[in-house]
């Protein structure tokens, strides 16, 4: 079964990948800006803050409803559809976390 995307899993992700160039802060210069594809449907979700401003980290706030399952409270996004991959996108293509990785390390 697949897992759900939330903020821990985040950040799992983000210490698996520091330093591969598979995280905002390593591949940022070469032109990459977060943002999360959904698998099952092809759609692909920049990140935004909840006032829909891009921000330059994964955050599940500016997602919309379609794939949000649960949210607090307060109203904030905390467990989003399985097929959501956080990845990145750079002239308008979508990129896992490993093809960014690739293309940092080889400066393409």
């Amino acid at each position: 079964m697949a897992r759900v995307m939330t903020k821990q899993r985040l950040v799992r992700e983000n210490l698996a990948y520091r330093h591969t160039g598979g995280v905002s802060e390593e591949n940022r210069c070469s032109g990459f800006v977060p943002a999360f594809h959904d698998t099952e449907t092809g759609e692909v979700y920049p990140s935004l803050c909840a006032s829909g401003r891009p921000v330059p980290f994964h955050c599940l706030d500016g997602l919309p409803d379609a794939v949000v399952l649960q949210r607090d409270t307060s109203g904030t996004p905390i467990t989003l559809k399985a097929s959501l991959v956080a990845g990145f996108l750079r002239d308008g293509v979508f990129y896992t976390r490993d093809q960014a990785a690739d293309c940092v390390a080889t400066g393409g």
